[in-house]
């Protein structure tokens, strides 16, 4: 008798051709079209389509190897052991100190220390600061806008006064000169110089094979509304140009490809952030093996990954956890090294306790009950994600090849290639979310109304600036939600709020859905909302909005019952308040032309509509 298991899985069900899927899916369309139905043109420049299947597969060349395994796709270890990272503000070093010895003992085994003041840089601070770390326990990452080398300097040398072994280091230093180049415009010395720097930087760390003092913030791309295939093209390209500087200054190709990090930023297109990670590795694994280094060992890329602030948002805060959790699943699936969950309230006031407890019990979590560090490449073999890693890599590869042929990373940043490219995909994601065609729940969609924070707004991360004296034009970083924020604060601001009164009339079907539209679309100004369950004539509908002292009242029915129903509105109200129909009718043509000046649909642009709503109301 054979061995059950050894037979195939279903093997009693014929085998279902891609032609066939095809013929049930035309059918169910219902003579749609397939391509506009379910096709999605992403932002990353590639169609996704609905289903995969084996036969896509075709032609990967790297499907038959390991994690562990030259080009790396599936991992750089052989195991998805990554690092929980905690960034800690240094501002004075015992409580850094006591800070930091706190979270090594909740789960953390990365710290990373921001300087942001280069005279705290000295011998006795550096000591008090990694009093009783053990360096070969704990990632120690360092973060500083000025003394770089000193800093290296001194961290070499209490490690050599801990007897510490340099070989078992882990660590980074964030020396990125042309990533600040890139978000600022300009260079706190000559680029030249910086790039001299970077030499000595990792001349100074060659006895540390697992620091890298050089860092390439991909990240930035992503904070700036980047595409994922941007992010990773620009950023890979920007590393081959450290490659390119530090072999022309004599250092050896194995030392330069050892030293750099990836930074990268993962936000919420979630199986995208998996597979980015995916194809990087592919595609720096290809680049550094074009210098010939003398082992595959060294074509491995370093990578840290921490949790986007584009779509983070002040209102509806709590979302956030929900945000960074799926950010950190994709991170971890996709083998990132080591990562930094951002608290929730990051982007509007200092961290407290409770939202840095909560950021680090995210990735204990995936860790420790689900398992998520036990697989390795749990990705691996499906059929979508594997054709998401190639089309990734072919995109970004093409970039890289864009910026190559301008002569590299810097020069094709002063030639505005890089800028072009981002503010195209930029502005099309603000477009998005104007129009609600992109999401940001609790901010364009289905927000809380009733909700107040600007009493609790200390540090709100707005808009970036063009600095004076920029040398090209720099990419500024925001998020996405500000200019709905800025709405809202505005309003929260105004000596009086807005009430917007839903006028509900006729259809009960169509009256209830537009006054859920409507109610939900001014609510993204936090106006106050006054909803009805309905009027039996308009008159009636506008004198109690005269009673409730509404500002804006919303003639919310039917299509059919607009004709009459709104000029008999219009004229009742009398332009006691603003009056605003919800749809588009057929009839909209004949309303204007009655003085009906406002229509609220799903085409509206929700963002510019909610402005001039504010102007009208004298709201700055």
């Amino acid at each position: 008798m054979a061995n059950k298991s050894n037979q195939p899985l279903f093997n009693e069900f014929p085998p279902v051709s891609t032609e066939e899927w095809m013929e049930k899916i035309t059918a169910d369309l219902k003579g749609a079209d397939f391509e506009k139905k379910l096709v999605w043109k992403t932002n990353e420049g590639f169609k996704v389509r609905p289903f995969y299947r084996e036969e896509d597969l075709k032609g990967l060349e790297y499907l038959d190897t390991l994690p562990g395994e030259y080009p790396f796709v599936r991992g750089t270890k052989t195991h998805n052991k990554w690092l929980v990272r905690q960034d800690i503000v240094v501002k004075d070093v015992k409580e850094a100190n006591r800070k930091a010895l706190d979270v090594l003992n909740k789960g953390v085994d990365s710290l990373g220390f921001f300087f942001g003041n280069e005279e705290l840089i000295t011998k006795e601070n550096i000591e008090a600061l990694l009093k009783e770390i053990v360096p070969e326990a704990a990632e120690l990452n360092f973060s500083s806008s000025h003394g770089n080398q000193k800093l290296l300097s001194l961290l070499k040398e209490w490690l050599h006064e801990k007897n510490a072994n340099l070989k078992e280091v882990k660590g980074s230093l964030n020396f990125d000169p042309l990533g600040n180049l890139t978000i600022t415009g300009k260079t706190c010395a000559p680029l030249e110089e910086l790039l001299d720097n970077s030499a000595e930087l990792v001349k100074e760390g060659k006895e540390m094979e697992l620091f890298q003092p050089l860092t390439v913030n991909a990240k930035h791309f992503n904070n700036a509304g980047a595409s994922i295939v941007q992010e990773l093209g620009f950023g890979l390209a920007m590393a081959n140009e450290y490659m390119a500087q530090l072999t022309k200054r004599g250092i050896n190709v194995d030392d330069a490809a050892r030293s750099i990090r990836f930074n990268f930023g993962i936000g919420g297109n979630y199986f995208m952030e998996i597979a980015k990670l995916r194809a990087g590795r592919l595609l720096w694994a290809k680049i550094v093996d074009a210098y010939n280094p003398s082992d595959k060992e060294v074509t491995k890329m370093h990578t840290h990954c921490e949790t986007s602030e584009w779509n983070k948002t002040i209102y509806d805060p709590y979302v956030n956890m929900l945000r960074t959790q799926t950010e950190a699943m994709s991170a971890t699936i996709g083998g990132t090294d080591s990562l930094t969950v951002a608290p929730f309230d990051l982007v509007f006031r200092q961290p407290n306790a409770f939202s840095e407890r909560i950021a680090r019990n995210q990735q204990l979590l995936l860790k420790e009950e689900a398992y998520f560090s036990m697989i390795v490449d749990p990705s691996a073999g499906s059929y979508y994600i594997e054709n998401l890693t190639d089309s990734i890599a072919n995109e970004a590869w093409k970039l890289f090849l864009e910026v190559e042929n301008k002569d590299g990373y810097t020069e094709a940043l002063k030639e505005g290639v890089i800028q072009t490219h981002v503010k195209e995909t930029s502005g099309k994601r603000k477009k998005d979310l104007a129009r609600r065609k992109e999401i940001l729940v609790g901010t364009n969609q289905y927000p809380n109304n009733l909700e107040s924070v600007s009493s609790e707004i200390s540090e709100e991360r707005t808009f970036t600036d063009s600095e004076e004296g920029t040398e090209i034009e720099p990419i500024p970083l925001y998020r996405g939600a500000e200019e709905f924020e800025a709405l809202r604060l505005a309003t929260e601001k105004a000596a009086k709020r807005p009430k917007v009164f839903m006028l509900t009339y006729g259809n009960l079907a169509m009256r209830l859905a537009r006054s859920q539209f409507s109610g939900n679309f001014f609510g993204c100004a936090g106006y106050e909302i006054i909803d009805n369950l309905g009027f039996d004539t308009v008159e009636e509908g506008v004198e109690a909005a005269r009673k409730a002292k509404a500002d804006i009242v919303v003639l919310c029915s039917s299509d059919d019952e607009y004709a009459e129903a709104a000029p008999a509105a219009f004229k009742a109200l009398n332009g006691e308040a603003v009056f605003v129909v919800a749809g588009a009718p057929a009839c909209a043509d004949d309303l204007k032309a009655q003085g009906i000046e406002h229509f609220i649909n799903i085409r509206s642009n929700l963002l510019e509509t909610l402005q001039e709503f504010n102007k009208m109301l004298n709201i700055q």
